[in-house]
């Protein structure tokens, strides 16, 4: 949040690795520089916490990496956990303090669909999982941001930089834009957020679907003529759209009794069976709706308001097996259905 949301809400794509020519200059650290910026109580659990009690780790200096836990070195010191865990605090704050004078790495500042889309979902999750409403504050200002900015007659465009949004979106934005909204609507139900994930479906199905053999293009049926109209199954560096759209599309579908979304995801799936056989390694956003396929998961509903609401959702969120999904509803009746 703090290094890569732009002040509109949408998440830029990269940082640089390198400062000043050199890999990493930025983040790494002198053992003596920390020893300097530390206090004689300070210095000895962080060394022991982030390793540099121990050799280093990058070309001869230290990527402060947590080796242990606070209250492992609390034991070893034979210091209360507590005051071990506010000399780490008080020393990260002197350290990120120090960093900030250094030359930053430089800043990719598009805002792509796409990874904004991952961004969102992986957010939302966090914010569900570990109760932090900030994180939640942030999936949505960037989803907000895709809305005014990116989603326009119906339809989305990927990517935006100073002020300009343009090019046609691809498979990807759009799957992993509906799978964001769900992850959100499993954090916080709004019904403005299932309109926009079912608005995108329909455009999956209408713009990027093959009704002869099954499964999506990348490219939407007016996108400007390629050379290669690809299909791409397999995860490389991000998940395969056609995998994150089928499994996006089964669960739709089931939320809503959509046969439409099912018989697509199901095309994907056929389509994919042979690749997924072949090169099961390479398929794994494939593989993980094709489960889902053969058991879908248990869907919960928590249906209440106020306090009922967020004490049946910790319930639910401390309980429910992994594949399980689950939506929360601000309705008018107190309680909870299932």
């Amino acid at each position: 949040m703090r290094e890569m949301q732009s002040p509109a809400g949408g998440y830029y794509s990269t940082l640089d690795a390198d400062s000043e020519g050199k890999e990493g200059k930025f983040y790494v650290w002198d053992r003596e520089e920390v020893a300097r910026l530390l206090t004689t109580e300070e210095y000895p659990p962080f060394a022991a916490v982030y390793g540099l009690d121990r050799k280093p780790n990058f070309e001869g200096k230290w990527h402060l990496h947590g080796y242990r836990t606070a209250d492992q070195v609390a034991h070893d010191l034979e210091t209360a956990p507590a005051q071990v865990a506010a000399l780490l605090e008080m020393a990260r704050h002197k350290l990120l303090a120090a960093r900030e004078s250094r030359v930053r790495p430089g800043r990719d500042e598009k805002i792509l669909t796409a990874w904004n889309g991952l961004m969102i979902k992986g957010m939302a999750r966090a914010a569900r999982v570990l109760g932090r409403v900030d994180y939640l504050a942030s999936a949505r200002r960037a989803l907000e941001f895709i809305r005014a900015a990116l989603w326009r007659d119906g339809r989305l465009l990927a990517t935006y930089k100073d002020g300009k949004a343009h090019l046609n979106a691809y498979l990807d934005d759009y799957a992993y834009l509906v799978d964001a909204l769900l992850e959100l609507l499993q954090t916080r139900w709004r019904r403005e957020d299932l309109e926009l994930a079912t608005a995108l479906a329909e455009v999956l199905l209408d713009q990027f679907a093959d009704p002869q053999e099954g499964g999506f293009f990348f490219t939407s049926n007016d996108h400007e003529r390629l050379i290669h109209r690809p299909k791409l199954l397999g995860d490389e560096s991000v998940p395969a759209g056609n995998g994150v759209a089928a499994r996006v599309l089964q669960r739709l579908g089931h939320l809503l009794g959509e046969t439409r979304y099912l018989t697509a995801a199901q095309g994907i799936l056929a389509l994919a069976a042979e690749s997924m056989r072949r090169l099961p390694h390479a398929h794994a956003s494939l593989l993980a709706a094709l489960e889902e396929y053969l058991e879908p998961p248990r869907t919960l509903i928590i249906r209440g308001a106020g306090d009922d609401l967020a004490h049946w959702a910790g319930i639910a969120q401390t309980h429910l097996c992994p594949a399980a999904s689950g939506a929360r509803h601000p309705g008018r009746r107190r309680g909870a259905s299932g």
